[in-house]
């Protein structure tokens, strides 16, 4: 099995309404997503598939939905007034954690036809998050 892996970097602010330390406050993360794409066999070109795919793909939902975007919990009290004010904010039915975060980006990249392994989400420089689907329910 080869697998290559593309690293995309973006910011985001978000808050953990419920959580017990400092997260419960609105803040921002520089991230680094590590994205990794499988294949058995190699293309024509001896590749796994082209980095510039991948980046392309992530890119275009990361820039549209995450980067310099405020991730907000459908009930988070502060939504009516943000939204009122025409800031830029994205709605989740989850909580908005590097977890879900990195979740959403692997899904997409999955339906966009690759064969992703994992998503890993660096939220500081010394924590992250993976997503992989294992396939069970």
């Amino acid at each position: 099995m080869y697998s290559v892996t593309k690293e995309i970097f973006f910011c985001y602010g978000h808050r953990l309404m419920h959580h017990a330390g400092k997260c419960r406050h609105l803040h921002g993360h520089s991230v680094r997503a590590a994205i990794t794409i499988t294949a058995a066999e190699l293309d024509s070109q001896g590749m796994v598939c082209d980095f510039a795919d991948i980046s392309g793909a992530a890119r275009a939902f990361i820039d549209t939905q995450l980067d310099h975007n405020l991730l907000l919990h459908r009930e988070d009290p502060l939504l009516p007034m943000l939204q009122q004010a025409g800031e830029r904010v994205l709605v989740l039915d989850q909580h908005p954690t590097a977890e879900v975060l990195a979740a959403m980006i692997y899904r997409e990249l999955r339906d966009r036809g690759f064969a992703v392994e994992s998503v890993t989400l660096w939220e500081t420089s010394s924590a992250c998050a993976t997503y992989r689907d294992t396939g069970a329910p």
